[in-house]
């Protein structure tokens, strides 16, 4: 049941980022992890809630990744009170941590307006499985296979 009301907790949290963000055609949130590396999905966030703190162009279009990142986690502590939980080089990695992620999204929920739509949650249930599995989960069931397969085998040779 826990894992239902996570996963719930996900779909809503999901839904409010996709529907903040989806005047940002450089923004597409599909997971809470690689969806983040690159810093844009922060800053649209923010600047999708209060425009009057930056010029999103400027952000966008002229800072890599960690300065993006940077850039988000400052205003957010700033002018939001959100602690920088998060290094930016953490973040702007291929799969970062998906916890790390959703605690830092949860933060930005608590203190930014949080209507979510019947269709932005119906939007996020239509998006494809895979896209939602990450890169983490998948590792997990890998690494679970393999401590099986090692388990097995060193009863094989013990016995």
């Amino acid at each position: 049941m826990a894992g239902l009301q996570q996963t719930n907790s996900e779909m809503i949290l999901l839904s409010w980022v996709r529907q903040s963000t989806r005047n940002y055609p450089q923004v597409n949130v599909i997971n809470f992890t690689s969806s983040w590396s690159d810093g844009l999905a922060f800053n649209a966030l923010l600047h999708s809630h209060r425009p009057d703190l930056f010029d999103w162009n400027a952000v966008a279009s002229q800072q890599s990744p960690v300065q993006r990142l940077e850039h988000a986690f400052n205003i957010a502590r700033q002018h939001l009170g959100i602690e920088k939980l998060l290094d930016p080089e953490d973040v702007a990695t291929a799969c970062p941590d998906k916890k790390s992620i959703l605690m830092y999204v949860t933060s930005l929920f608590q203190v930014l307006p949080q209507k979510v739509t019947m269709e932005a949650i119906r939007e996020v249930e239509m998006l494809p499985r895979h896209s939602r599995v990450t890169r983490e989960e998948h590792i997990e069931v890998h690494e679970q296979h393999f401590s099986q397969e090692v388990s097995f085998t060193f009863l094989l040779s013990c016995c």
